[in-house]
């Protein structure tokens, strides 16, 4: 590819950025990479009457989660340049609104767009008239010389209006009888029939370009090469084609994405579809500053941002390959248009979970200790210390450590260590608390069922044997309590399920965790035996 790729990914300020919207992103931000080229975020804010406070910086935000940057945007100090030496900004449509009435009134002097003089009133009466006969009213080349405007009147009619400040709206010419011929680089070659088209509206009697003009006018001005945007926006394309050619610009190359559907049923994923089934639509929490109703985001879920990414580059694109579990490099490495499928995508929220456990594991321990730790202690109802001993008891030096639930301040390392035991079972960090309670306070009740499975006729004596083995054992680590507990078991011929199952009920409260010797080494030779004891006198 020979010239500089540019793309941009170009979203409206009137609520918190959908899932698809991430996803159109990410394929615009993957292509750029993969081609050394440039990622733009522009802010298509023209419509003021839908703008949202705080939507703005929810994109930016988002974007800044999930790791894929934009090279320019309107938060950067300094804008692009293009080989002259002008700037490509500013991004926001609004501070650019003074640029779009001279590309339309050019159109005009060119014919392709023609003054309108239709009030809402007028055109409201010709749509009515035609659905009571069966029809659909269509503003074109059919009926524009019986409607108000500069192609039906006067050149003098149309000066005194204008003079006079009547309200008009500026409407693109399609023309009559052709046949376009357009190419999109993932649905292949387009036939339009430009009798079926209406002349879009490009210009609004308050002043603002319509989404079709300002949209075509800034990629032309911010030279984007590669226009990847939602299948929603493919009837846009004869239009914008049209636009392209009326002015004589080079045509960017067009690539629209499939749709992301709902799990189940047909349709496109919609807010209502994540309600209903439990799962985010949006990356990140959403408050709407109006019903102050709070959305769910992916972040706030527990999802990592590697793994929302992942997932989202498999929606309507494959490698070709087995490989499931990407970074991001290799996205970009990887990352093709023409792999990208036409039909839609379905949503699948066990997917992403499949992704996100699979990035548990990948992450560092005291990371995830640091996270957890908040939950641990609301948890515990933990009054912060400011003591610098490890106040678990856990030492590297002591194998005689203090039951953690009586200290103040349970200590990062032991937490990190205990996560290290558990998170192969996790998906989120907020699973750790239920797959590791029992490291950090005695159980406070027995599973019923476990009960009467493990403790049986005998289990007390043997139970109390076993409190007078730990007690001999100087060296509390993993290893020594295998070598000590299982030859003492096997020397007296017990049968392991009669030990370990009662064992594990009095440390844990269930027939459930990680190894039975790794639970007592973090907990202690007192807190074990503490355990058992109170095992012994309850069950």
């Amino acid at each position: 590819m020979t010239k500089n790729v540019r793309v941009r990914f170009a979203p409206s300020p009137t609520g918190p950025l959908h899932i698809g919207g991430v996803r159109t992103a990410l394929f615009n931000y993957l292509f750029a990479k993969k081609h050394q080229g440039t990622f733009v975020l522009r802010i298509e804010d023209t419509d003021q009457t839908r703008y949202v406070e705080g939507a703005e910086k929810y994109i930016v935000d988002a974007f800044n989660w999930c790791g894929i940057p934009f090279d320019e945007g309107p938060t950067f100090t300094v804008a692009g340049t293009n080989s002259k030496n002008e700037t490509f900004g500013p991004y926001r449509q609004s501070e650019r609104k003074h640029l779009y009435k001279q590309y339309a009134d050019e159109l005009i002097a060119s014919g392709h767009a023609y003054y309108a003089f239709d009030t809402a009133e007028t055109l409201d009466f010709h749509r009515k008239d035609h659905e009571a006969k069966g029809k659909t009213f269509i503003y074109n080349w059919h009926n524009r010389l019986k409607l108000d405007n500069s192609l039906s009147l006067g050149a003098e009619d149309v000066k005194s209006r204008l003079d006079a400040g009547d309200a008009y709206v500026i409407r693109f010419k399609s023309p009559q009888d052709e046949t376009l011929h357009l190419t999109d680089i993932i649905r292949g070659d387009i036939k339009i029939d430009t009798n079926i088209l209406d002349d879009k509206v490009l210009f609004k009697s308050d002043g603002m370009p319509t989404y079709h003009l300002a949209n075509i006018v800034d990629d032309h001005l911010m030279e984007i090469t590669h226009v990847i945007r939602g299948e929603e926006w493919l009837p846009s394309l004869a239009l914008h084609y049209q636009l392209y050619k009326a002015f004589g610009w080079e045509v960017p190359e067009f690539a629209h994405l499939p749709l992301i559907l709902k799990p189940t049923g047909k349709g496109k994923l919609s807010k209502r579809d994540g309600d209903k089934l439990g799962f985010p639509v949006f990356p990140l929490e959403w408050k709407d500053p109006k019903s102050n109703e709070i959305s769910k985001g992916y972040k706030e879920a527990g999802y990592f941002p590697e793994a929302m990414v992942n997932f989202l580059a498999f929606l309507g694109w494959n490698p070709g390959t087995e490989q499931e579990i990407f970074s991001l490099d290799e996205l970009i490495e990887a990352f093709d248009l023409s792999r990208v499928n036409k039909s839609g995508a379905r949503f699948d929220p066990e997917k992403i979970k499949w992704f996100n456990h699979h990035y548990m594991q990948e992450q560092n321990n005291n990371d995830l200790a640091k996270w957890f730790k908040s939950i641990v202690d609301e948890k515990l109802n933990v009054i912060q210390s400011t003591s610098t001993t490890l106040s678990t008891g856990y030492s590297e030096e002591s194998n005689n450590k203090m039951p953690p639930n009586v200290h103040n301040d349970i200590d990062v390392n032991y937490i990190s260590m205990v996560i290290g035991l558990i998170k192969e079972r996790a998906t989120f960090i907020s699973d750790f608390w239920d797959l590791s309670h029992f490291f950090f306070q005695a159980p406070k009740a027995y599973d019923e069922k476990a009960s009467k499975k493990a403790f049986k006729e005998g289990t007390k004596e043997l139970m109390q044997e076993l409190v007078s083995i730990i007690d001999t054992i100087e060296d509390f680590s993993v290893e020594n309590l295998q070598t000590k507990i299982k030859g003492w078991i096997t020397d007296k011929e017990i049968g392991f399920g009669k030990v370990m199952m009662p064992l594990r009920l009095a440390l844990v409260g269930a027939l459930q965790g990680p190894d039975v010797f790794d639970i007592m080494y973090m907990i202690g030779k007192v807190e074990s035996v503490k355990r058992i004891e109170a095992a012994i006198a309850s069950l």
